[in-house]
């Protein structure tokens, strides 16, 4: 592995949709200043002080706007470097489906302060391709931080055990709906039967583990993919209807409205 490539280090959140980047975990601290951007049809306010995380698809992060005085740091580490990062703990699910809703973390002062020294750490080792075990001392302090964010986001919000079969269950139903099966498939049902669960089971795990039941990942998932095919203009709304696999033209608008809030055409305008 070319830990080089997997590693990248920037000051600026201008890239953070960039194509280079999908398949990276973006990784921020704030240290003057602000920006604004939107991402999953909700505004952030990123602001001095705050951590920020955003999973593998960057092309997510929409309109972002910086303060004059904006200072950032960055680091984008590569999925296949952080699994092989990531401690054997299962808290990591819970807090990938926390960041999905809100990739900002408002952290005190020692938190600051830890996060602030784990990226400087990041960036000067990354500095030393010399070393005659970079590639596990740079796995080292990947996982540090890492565990630092875990730390913050269960001092922040309540740490909650996660058993190895909750946590495997959701993964695998996360799996498919990041692979798309939406697309064709929004029943419970669907996904219990790929899992070999029953509905009410996986609806039970998703609420114990997210805090939001399994039709609700299923719907979100949807409406996000909706969102974005809306605004390729090459596509017409009976071809994403059909894409989506939507059983008439009147249903298509229906679930747009209730779950994006307005009508497809009033979408594209």
């Amino acid at each position: 592995m070319d830990t080089m490539q997997h590693i990248i280090i920037d000051n600026t959140m201008a890239r953070v949709a960039d194509k280079q980047f999908v398949g990276y975990l973006c990784h921020a601290y704030c240290h003057e200043g602000y920006c604004t951007f939107e991402r999953n049809g909700k505004q952030f306010t990123f602001q001095a002080g705050d951590c920020l995380i955003i999973p593998r698809r960057g092309d997510l992060v929409e309109h972002l706007q910086a303060s004059h005085d904006f200072r950032v740091a960055v680091i984008y580490v590569s999925q296949e470097f952080i699994e092989q990062a990531t401690p054997q703990s299962n808290y990591g699910m819970r807090g990938h489906l926390s960041l999905f809703h809100n990739p900002i973390m408002r952290l005190t002062p020692e938190m600051q302060s830890r996060c602030k020294e784990n990226f400087e750490v990041i960036a000067r080792r990354l500095a030393q391709p010399q070393h005659h075990f970079f590639d596990e001392m740079m796995r080292n302090a990947i996982q540090t931080m890492i565990l630092d964010f875990f730390d913050f986001h269960a001092t922040l919000y309540g740490f909650d055990k996660i058993t190895t079969q909750y946590h495997q269950l959701m993964q695998q139903f996360l799996e498919l709906l990041e692979r798309g099966d939406y697309r064709k498939n929004r029943t419970i049902q669907y996904y219990a039967d790929k899992l070999c669960v029953t509905s009410k089971y996986l609806s039970e795990v998703s609420k114990k583990v997210s805090g939001l039941p399994a039709n609700y990942w299923i719907t979100r998932f949807t409406a996000l993919d909706i969102s974005r095919q809306l605004r390729d203009r090459s596509l017409s709304l009976a071809d994403i209807s059909d894409l989506f696999d939507f059983s008439s033209q009147a249903h298509f608008t229906r679930f747009v409205q209730n779950n994006l809030g307005a009508k497809p055409s009033d979408l594209r305008q």
